[in-house]
């Protein structure tokens, strides 16, 4: 079996070796491997890991292979004093807990594994993991995407899901890893498979990482907050024996709670190590109040709580703007609206609290950001003007962009990551994507009144036509719109002359919002001077959109070129192509029922003129 090393390709590991369940056969594998030379620093670190599991969790192996445990058995866990011991991470500290979720995120796009007739849990799996109570190696789990590259890698197309073991034993994905690493270093572009299979790469990367010990960086550094942190078979590089001897007992208490299915133990030794742990230095260890602060965020899962109420309330505001006198539905449907904004809104608050910054680094963030904004606006505009047709326009745009980051955890993973050197420290940025951001916000809520209004275009066009107030309403969005996107854009000018030393370069993120921008002020002038009807206003409404679709989307995920590369990601190409797709043609088919109408009505127009003159 090959082991991936740290830079992304494979090291020199007989196969059968690390097939070995014992852990202390697996170091002495690794230790007396004649590929031994090939071997990064990091698999060096991770014999020591695994010598430590055996010296401190070895009373739990023992336990867990000769009594062959069943993983059932720490369904009655709580791994809540577990999950808040701290880890260094991703660039940062953090509790276990966020670790471990990500983890199982990366590594199967999925917050939950169902394996051995149980559901895994974030926590319960990462430990599992470590202690091999179960044959994750085995286990279909490792995500492949794209279905390019399980063919060109001669796996099942009908699986997206892999083993370990399937995975490390093939050639071509080893080649197709060096090959795109190559190329990255050499800055050329990557091809959609090279990226995937990179990704899967770094997913097995992870996945020996858990399993021999080496990702859980528990042990703090003694004085610098930018030291890295050690796994605890490392610790004589910061302390002494005398000093981390006691958390040697808890660690394998904790493993021994683990494996017979101790709660009570299981919890006091992992609350015991934590508070070990923050005495060896106080200083850099977390504040118990910052990781239950995170912890808290993980659990409340307040996006998902926005998602649900934005639904209920979307129902119940449809069915009262249906009835005209819906009155107690309507006032249920604003509480539910409500609701879902003082859901999202502390959301939003929960992680900035924990990152210390605005949302504004990745297309996750960005994405809730705007969501909230969206129904913030049509709130504000329906308590301005008393029409639930805002709220209508903007509750479906709000619930569908978080059932989208909810479906699309790799693509658009949801990880608090540590900013960019060039988005540090910079107030410009920030008042410059909020900007721009909230412009998508108002720029999303126009196009979502504006396919309300070619629905009823589609029905009956010449009741739309007569309706003036919707009009007017969706021209003032577009204003909001435009006088956003053209002071974010500006600013962003600002920004880019700080940090790059230069106002313009034509970047393509730079190019396709000045495209944005343009479109919706051609829009909007040519409204004013009579270009087109009210019917052309409602078109580029929705029509327009795709440029911002572009310029926030597009620019990042399908082109991935330019200086803002810290926002790049790939993915979600499907759902974006399939959204576009559905909505030209809708559009097409108002159109379609539009002119079939005036063409009725003009139609209508010459008969009765006929007939006045005849009479």
């Amino acid at each position: 079996m090959l082991v991936f090393r740290s830079d992304g390709r494979f090291g020199c590991i007989d196969s059968g070796n690390l097939n070995i369940r014992a852990p202390g056969e697996i170091a002495t594998a690794l230790v007396l491997n004649p590929c031994r030379r090939y071997i990064p620093r990091i698999l060096r670190t991770r014999v020591l890991a695994v010598a430590f599991i055996v010296a401190v969790f070895g009373g739990g192996f023992a336990s867990a292979q000769q009594e062959d445990l069943h993983a059932g058995d720490s369904n009655s866990l709580d791994f809540k004093q577990f999950g808040l011991l701290a880890i260094q991470e991703g660039g940062r500290r953090k509790p276990l807990d966020t670790f471990a979720r990500e983890t199982l995120i990366k590594l199967s796009g999925r917050s939950t594994y169902a394996a051995a007739g149980k559901r895994w849990q974030a926590n319960d799996f990462i430990l599992s993991m470590l202690l091999d109570t179960h044959k994750w190696q085995e286990e279909p789990m490792i995500l492949v995407s794209l279905g390019q590259l399980i063919e060109q890698l001669g796996l099942d197309k009908t699986q997206r899901r892999f083993s370990f073991a399937q995975l490390s034993s093939l050639p071509e994905l080893n080649r197709l890893v060096s090959e795109a690493h190559d190329l990255k270093r050499a800055e050329k572009p990557l091809s959609r498979m090279q990226n995937e299979a990179m990704a899967v790469g770094e997913r097995l990367t992870l996945f020996s990482r858990v399993m021999d010990g080496s990702a859980f960086l528990l042990v703090p550094a003694r004085q610098k907050e930018t030291d890295a942190w050690v796994v605890p078979p490392a610790y004589t590089e910061y302390y002494n024996e005398t000093q981390f001897g006691p958390l040697q007992t808890q660690l394998q208490t904790m493993a021994n709670a683990y494996v017979h299915g101790d709660g009570f133990d299981f919890a006091t030794a992992a609350r015991q190590l934590r508070q070990g742990l923050r005495d060896l230095s106080p200083a850099i260890y977390p504040k118990e109040s910052k990781l239950g602060l995170e912890y808290f965020y993980n659990h409340f899962d307040g996006f998902y709580r926005a998602a649900w109420c934005y639904g209920l309330a979307l129902v119940l505001l449809a069915v009262a703007y249906q009835r005209r006198k819906g009155g107690w539905l309507k006032h249920v449907g604003l509480a539910f609206s409500v609701a879902a904004l003082l859901f999202h809104a502390t959301g939003i608050t929960l992680r900035c609290m924990i990152a210390g910054r605005p949302p504004v680094t990745n297309m996750y963030e960005s994405i809730i950001w705007v969501s909230f904004a969206v129904t913030f606006f049509g709130m504000i505009f329906f308590l301005r003007y008393r029409t639930l047709v805002y709220l209508l326009a903007a509750l479906p745009v709000s619930l569908i962009a978080l059932l989208l980051v909810h479906q699309m955890p790799i693509a658009m993973p949801s990880s608090i990551d540590p900013l960019v050197p060039v988005l540090r420290d910079n107030f410009w940025l920030t008042i410059h994507v909020l900007t721009i951001t909230l412009s998508y916000a108002a720029f999303a809520l126009a196009m979502g009144f504006g396919h309300i209004l070619l629905w009823r275009y589609a029905r009956n066009p010449a009741v739309a036509r007569a309706d003036q107030p919707m009009h007017f309403w969706l021209y003032r969005v577009l204003q909001l719109g435009v006088l956003l996107l053209a002071a974010g854009t500006i600013l962003g000018g600002v920004w880019a002359n700080y940090s790059w030393g230069r106002f313009w370069g034509w970047d393509p993120k730079e190019t396709w919002a000045l495209i944005a921008l343009l479109c919706y002020i051609l829009t909007l002038h040519g409204r004013l001077a009579g270009w087109w009807t009210q019917f052309g206003l409602v078109v580029a409404s929705v029509v327009c959109f795709l440029a911002v679709l572009m310029a926030w989307y597009g620019v990042n995920f399908v082109l991935g070129k330019g200086l803002h590369s810290y926002g790049f990601g790939i993915g979600g190409e499907t759902y974006v192509a399939s959204f576009v797709v559905a909505d030209l043609a809708f559009v097409a088919f108002a159109v379609w029922r539009h002119r079939a109408s005036q063409r009725e009505a003009a139609s209508a127009r010459r008969v009765v003129s006929n007939e006045t003159l005849v009479a």
